[in-house]
């Protein structure tokens, strides 16, 4: 199972290939799924990709997932264009076999090119490094990164210290890995990636096919997390210094059309919002929120309710001029919290389609959107079911 976005990438750029590998468990996790925690606004994974795809060594990228989730992951709004998903297996080395076949498959000429094989939870490798790597493969066949141990190595059994292993020719393998694609066929056809023997990576297979591998100095920031500390170190390296939040109001009487427009998606048998655009109030305020986060004035002021806007505009198309005015700015959304105010209609079962709804118009993880309801305790004309009004609070990262 496999799908793609169109490609954006340049074609002739890139004189090697990278997987992804994400198809595994967070088992040190506490039960956060690390792939899909949020950091600075983005999935983790999200992080990772675009860490590979800013390499200009790299000319394809392939994601190999979880089966169950190579449809979600496609459809994600944070995937690359031109990322192609292919379903992984039990182990790592059966994941990182299908992804190489998938490769073998789009090029069955290109077995010289460089395959560079990178751990989904690595969000900090830098394109240096990834060209490096790519480099040691061009030059030698095989190559991965190292960084010298730096603590002191104990020999261990029962609880009991037996020795101190000599560090001076131990080192900690980073991420990516990298070989010639017909290096890691030539393995495989003789370590069968599902057979008995079990690798630990790339090298160690390489490496019982005594295929020479060149180490490379690594990267210290080249982080992989693995422990739920590991998320808040990251963050610290991701999130941008400037955080920037943001209020946002509004408030629309009911008119006598229908359907609603609400949260971003359409409520059926609810009468419509009366106002110059579809009187989407929820989307509204997100909007008016991101634009006083920017200091880019207000909603009004950029879509005023006259001739110059188009009567009956989707609240939606308001929102996304929004978010490209904030990209060209070096601006993104971080967190939405927003609270919807009205008697009528009962909303609760419909929240968390507006959450993912909203998130879509952002580009942001709908883990990074919360949205609440109230009925507004009969007081004013919400209370009344005479309007709607909404309240959102946003926060932005970027340029300080």
């Amino acid at each position: 199972m496999a799908g793609t976005r169109p490609a954006t990438r340049d074609a002739a750029a890139g004189h090697a290939d990278a997987i992804v590998v994400a198809a595994g468990a967070s088992r040190r996790m506490a039960g956060v799924d690390k792939l899909l925690a949020p950091v600075a606004g983005r999935p983790l994974l999200a992080w990772t990709l675009q860490a590979i795809a800013a390499s200009p060594a790299v000319k394809r990228l392939i994601l190999v997932a979880a089966p169950e989730r190579v449809g979600e992951w496609q459809a994600a709004p944070w995937l690359p264009d031109g990322v192609e998903v292919v379903a992984g297996g039990q182990t790592r080395q059966v994941s990182v076999a299908n992804g190489v076949r998938r490769l073998h498959t789009l090029d069955a000429a290109g077995g010289d090119r460089p395959v560079l094989v990178h751990d989904g939870a690595r969000p900090l490798a830098s394109p240096a490094l990834v060209g490096a790597v790519a480099e040691a493969v061009r030059a030698h066949g095989a190559a991965i990164p190292v960084l010298p141990v730096a603590e002191t190595i104990k020999r261990v059994e029962e609880g009991i210290v037996l020795e101190t292993v000599d560090r001076s020719a131990l080192v900690a393998a980073q991420t990516p890995q990298g070989a010639r694609r017909d290096l890691l066929l030539d393995a495989w056809a003789a370590f069968p990636p599902e057979g008995p023997r079990v690798f630990t990576d790339e090298a160690a297979l390489l490496e019982a096919c005594r295929i020479t591998v060149h180490a490379i100095p690594g990267d210290p920031a080249n982080l992989k997390v693995t422990l739920p500390d590991d998320l808040l170190r990251v963050e610290r390296v991701l999130a941008p210094a400037a955080t920037r939040v943001g209020f946002g109001h509004d408030s629309h009487p009911f008119g006598p059309g229908a359907p609603l427009r609400l949260g971003g998606i359409v409520i059926d048998g609810a009468p419509e919002l009366a106002g110059h655009s579809d009187g989407d109030v929820a989307v509204h305020a997100v909007a008016d929120a991101l634009l006083g986060a920017a200091g880019m004035g207000d909603l009004g002021r950029l879509f005023p309710a006259d001739a110059r806007t188009p009567r009956g505009i989707a609240s939606d198309e308001l929102l996304r001029s929004v978010v490209g005015r904030l990209d060209a700015a070096g601006l993104r959304p971080a967190t939405v919290d927003l609270t919807i105010i009205g008697a009528r209609p009962r909303l609760g079962t419909r929240l968390d389609a507006m959450r993912a709804a909203i998130a879509a118009l952002l580009g942001v993880d709908d883990r990074s959107v919360n949205v609440k309801a109230s009925s507004g305790n009969l007081a004013g004309d919400e209370g009344a079911g005479r309007a709607i009004s909404a309240r959102a609070v946003v926060t932005l990262r970027g340029a300080a």
